[in-house]
């Protein structure tokens, strides 16, 4: 009895943490929609500041209870929540065992769109897709060889965007978003795929029920849709796109290359939004907007390292993949405690990329010189394109299209923030990007 009562108490407060972490943490970020957003929870979510309330919970327990992952008693899902920036480093290095990328709650959700995607699958196949994936992505090149047809590309949408944005003298999301998009299927998948609204809508329904995971049945002819609108445009290749970077990686039977290209598009989306912020956040901090500026003077194919950094700082102050999760495969012991095969890990990246007790005063402020100069080599945690074996391959080309985007942007226009709560300093935890309006300075 003795022994009893002095377990209890504990039990009773891991249990109130545990509540806490739901309620405070998942709840909030799965509401805002972890594969398409949702705007009114993403607006809900700015208003009630939910992003800082869930990265202050974290840290109070981090002070309190110690590094050790917190255990969430999900019904037939263990799930553990890191806090200790090291076994960030851990958990990402470690795969695809001990701690497999494929695990159970985001293959429920991108079976919805991706059932053959490389990050839902395991084993031998999924060594076969990512190899294929680094090959069509040049995953380890700076500039892609499709490098100038992009660039043809991204300065036809910037006269495009600027001259829509002249109409009203402000740049919002939708526009933004429709020329966006029409960028990223001319990218991928070549001219003829420029106005195919309904392959990116069709994409768009498929992972408004992936959003839902387990709770949304499997739209099988929906996914044979987008496949087969998909593999249409990649059997006509186009050449200077990835369709024709997958045609030359010549993909066997196994690969399912349209399924990896549905990945890619959901991938672009994220870029985008991350694109349209990171025009924001220049706009805010002009000392930035300047430094950035200094890289522009020039045409052609470029790697634009300093936009390349604004991209980044952008990703580690509002991570478009807030939860990174890795499911283990054996039995594993983090500080102490021991945590089942089968536990899902979950690293909530706000916590690490706005972490004062790590960054200082960097936490809180848009500082992009710190992914040139050397200091985020300094912090594991911030991995704001994942990390270790699974690290996102297209990582160079999303940045090569946002960044020469931006640099055909910032070329012919300055902005100012016309609406949204885009402050310099500190940067809010959680931003609605849907309504932002950025203003066109003479």
């Amino acid at each position: 009895m003795t022994q009893l009562r002095e377990l209890r108490p504990a039990t009773i407060e891991g249990a109130a943490d545990a509540a806490r972490v739901l309620a405070e943490v998942l709840a909030p970020t799965v509401a805002q929609g972890a594969i398409l957003r949702r705007p009114r929870m993403v607006a809900l979510a700015e208003r009630l500041r939910l992003d800082a309330r869930a990265v202050a919970l974290l840290r109070r327990l981090r002070a309190r209870r110690g590094p050790a992952p917190v255990r969430l008693p999900l019904p037939g899902l263990p799930m553990a929540v890191l806090l200790d920036p090291l076994d960030v480093a851990r958990l990402l290095a470690g795969e695809p065992g001990p701690f497999e990328p494929a695990a159970g709650l985001k293959r429920a959700a991108l079976d919805h769109f991706q059932p053959h995607g490389v990050l839902v699958s395991r084993g031998r196949v999924r060594a076969r897709r990512r190899a294929f994936t680094e090959t069509a992505l040049q995953t380890p090149n700076p500039v892609h060889a499709i490098a100038p047809e992009l660039t043809a590309r991204a300065e036809e949408t910037a006269r495009t965007l600027l001259r829509r944005a002249g109409e009203t003298g402000e740049l919002d999301w939708d526009t933004f978003a429709e020329q966006w998009w029409r960028l990223v299927r001319t990218v991928a998948l070549g001219t003829a795929a420029r106005d195919d609204t309904a392959l990116t809508d069709e994409l768009a329904r498929l992972r408004t029920r992936a959003n839902w995971a387990f709770a949304a049945p499997r739209d099988e002819a929906g996914h044979r849709r987008l496949a087969a609108g998909i593999q249409r445009y990649l059997d006509a290749a186009e050449p200077g796109t990835l369709a024709a970077a997958i045609a030359a990686a010549a993909p066997d039977s196994d690969i399912e290359p349209a399924d990896q290209v549905a990945h890619w598009l959901f991938a672009f989306d994220a870029a985008g939004i991350t694109a349209f912020r990171t025009l924001a956040l220049l706009a805010a901090n002009p000392a930035q907007d300047e430094w950035a500026r200094q890289e522009l003077p020039g045409a052609g194919p470029s790697p634009f390292e300093r936009l390349r950094a604004c991209v980044l700082d952008t990703v580690r102050l509002w991570p478009t993949t807030p939860m990174i999760l890795r499911q283990s495969t054996a039995p594993s012991t983090w500080h102490g405690r021991k945590f089942a095969a089968g536990t899902t890990f979950l690293v909530f990246a706000p916590l690490f990329h706005r972490d004062p007790d790590s960054l200082g005063d960097t936490a809180d402020r848009f500082t992009p010189e710190l992914w040139l100069d050397g200091r985020a080599d300094e912090h594991p945690a911030l991995v704001p394109f994942s990390a270790g074996p699974g690290v996102c391959p297209g990582r160079n080309v999303v940045l090569l299209t946002t960044s020469t985007l931006l640099a055909a942007l910032l070329r012919e226009q300055r902005f100012g923030i016309a609406a949204g709560a885009v402050p310099a300093a500190p940067v809010p935890a959680g931003i609605d990007h849907f309504r932002i309006r950025l203003s066109l300075l003479r």
